[in-house]
This record gives structure tokens, sequence and C-alpha cells, in this order.
């Protein structure tokens, strides 16, 4: 290996770690607040792909239906529970927010596609068809369970993986697609070409992580979502309100779920079920941060996308097996270092 490859594998392992490190921020962002490992995060970024791929050529995207069954049972799901607590008061606010606005999205997009939009135009459309997904996939599967147990509450983000991997090959087919390149902007920075996809990928990285940041440090939302994160009990007793605040980190993983697979789509083939190691390798770096550190989880997913960018040079077919191995040592680091203590249930 001559330093021009060294060069290059490292400037491919960080464009990949950077899109490894929204994937990993959104997941520890769910974990901290919801308690719930959200496996599925990755399929939400190949379904934005996918989605976006759809618009390209013109079509109407398999999440439309998705988003407007999503809606319904979970709008039917709020309202029966509003009942039976006797809040009928806060019947048509859930509408609104379950019913309504999820039909508006997917209204906007239909109306939207009989014109042709252009590439911005598209893109934003995919991000609003995919940011409903996850909270109406939270109140319907997750709020019920809330209170369970950290493993059963993985157990069933497992299965819904699973669910989500059928649902995408129904709605999108088990063809691969590769969207148009944002930009065709390229550069040569000591001798190495660049593209301006690789820049755009690691800017996007900066700027949402940068933005994470401010919105948890200096706003009343970001503020209630980290009391909340440490304490869900104290948090109920302040008047924050677990159930909402669950609403907005999954609304924010959805966005960097979106964001992860807009950017990874021009430069890799996504197919239904891209998702799944996108989200593991994801997972992998989350894990160094300890599930709990945004830091930890971006440095753990550069990491990450480094050595699988050194190791598919060595081997292609062994890449995936040596990211992963790196699980071991990490698990192994992770439970002596850190302290034990019985999980807390909540009355």
């Amino acid at each position: 290996m001559t330093a021009d490859i060294a060069a290059i594998l490292a400037i491919d392992g960080i464009a990949t770690g950077a899109v490894y490190a929204l994937v990993a921020i959104g997941t520890v962002l769910i974990f901290t607040v919801t308690r719930v490992i959200f496996i599925p995060f990755g399929d939400i970024a190949a379904f934005t792909a996918l989605t976006l791929a759809a618009l390209d050529a013109k079509q109407l995207p398999g999440t439309v239906g998705l988003v407007v069954v999503l809606a319904c049972m979970a709008c039917a799901m709020e309202v029966v529970s509003l009942a039976r607590a006797g809040e009928l008061r806060a019947v048509p606010k859930a509408v609104l927010f379950y019913l309504v606005l999820p039909l508006i999205v997917v209204g906007t997009v239909w109306l939207t596609m009989r014109f042709t939009p252009p590439m911005p135009v598209r893109i934003v459309l995919a991000l609003l068809l995919i940011l409903p997904i996850s909270p109406l996939l939270d109140r319907i599967v997750f709020r019920p369970i809330a209170d369970a147990s950290v493993l059963l509450l993985l157990t069933v983000s497992v299965a819904l993986h699973f669910a989500l991997v059928g649902l995408g090959l129904l709605f999108f087919g088990p063809e691969g697609v590769r969207t148009e390149p944002l930009t065709s902007m390229a550069m040569e920075i000591a001798g190495v070409h660049v593209s301006g996809q690789t820049v755009l990928i690691l800017t996007a990285a900066l700027v949402f992580s940068g933005l994470l940041f401010l919105f948890f440090d200096f706003t009343l939302i970001g503020k209630a979502l980290r009391a909340t994160a440490l304490n869900r009990t104290g948090a109920r007793l302040m008047g924050i309100r677990p159930a909402r605040a669950g609403t907005i980190a999954y609304l924010l993983g959805s966005l960097m779920a979106g964001v992860s697979g807009i950017l990874i789509a021009p430069v890799n083939t996504i197919f239904y079920d891209s998702g799944f190691l996108l989200g593991l390798k994801a997972f992998v770096g989350a894990i160094v941060g300890g599930m709990t550190s945004y830091p930890g989880a971006a440095l753990g997913a550069f990491g990450v996308g480094l050595l699988e960018s050194f190791a598919s040079f060595q081997s292609s077919t062994l890449k995936d097996v040596i990211v992963f191995s790196l699980l071991i040592p990490v698990l192994l680091w992770r439970s002596l270092a850190s302290q034990h203590s019985e999980e807390e249930v909540e009355e």
C-alpha cells in the first residue's frame, strides 16, 4: 500500500464515517430519551434513498402508502387511549398531529409530482415523507410498552426491522437504485482527488452535529430532552412529558436518517434491505460512545468508516467481518469499565 492509496482510502473512510456518524448520533439520541435501541434507523435511511429515486423517476413512492396506513393506525390508537382516559378535549389535537399533518405531507407530494420539480424540491419532498414514519411507529409499536425492559424493547425493535424490510420489498421491489449526484464539483487536496460529494457529506455531518449541540444547549425543547435522558422520573415531576420528548427525539432521528440516506444514495447502490448493514455499522460506532455520548458515537462511527475502507482494500469479501469483529473487544472494554446496576423500573 502506497501513501497515495492510503490517502484515498482515508478520504473514502472519513466520508463513509460521516454518514455513519449521523446515524449513530440519531441512534444515541433516541436511546437516551426513550431507552429504545431503534434498529430500523438504517431502514429509514434506505427508505429515504429509495423514495428519492422514485421521485427522480417521476413515480409516486410506496412511502406514501406507508405513511397513510401508519397515520390512520396511530390516530385510531391515540383517540381510543384518550377516550379511555377521559381526555376527550385532547382528541382534536391528536387527530391534527397523527392524521391531518401526515396526510397534508402526502397530499403535497402527490400534487407536486404532477409537475416536474427540480432536485432540491424532490429532496425536500423525500425528507417530508420520511419525517412522520418514526414518530408514528413509536406511537403504534413502542408507546404501549414504554415501561418495559430494555431487552424487550430491543426484541420488538428487531421484529419491527424485519417487518419494514418486508414492506420495503413490497413498496420498492428488489432492484437497487442510485440517485443523481448532488454536485459534480471536484478538487485536489495535497495531490489527492476529492469529489464534491465527499465534501458535501463531511459538511452535512459537521453542520448537523453543530446544530444538535446548539439545540440541546440553547433551546428549551433541547434541555427538556436532556432532562428526560438523564432522569425520566425527575423530568416528569418537573412537568416534562416523556412521551412528548420521545416524539421529538424520533422526529430528529428521522431527519438525521433521511439526510444520511440522501447523502449515501449517489455513491452506493441502495436496496430495500440495505439499511440493516448501515444501521448496524453505525450501532458499532454508538457502542464505542457507550450509547450515551454523542462525541463518542461520532468518533466511533468515523473509526468504523476508516476501518471498513482499509479492510475493503485488504479483503473486500471480509470487510464486514473485520468491522463487526471490532464490536467484541469494545463490548468487553465497556463491560469491564462501566459500573453495573440493576435496571430502574418506573412506576
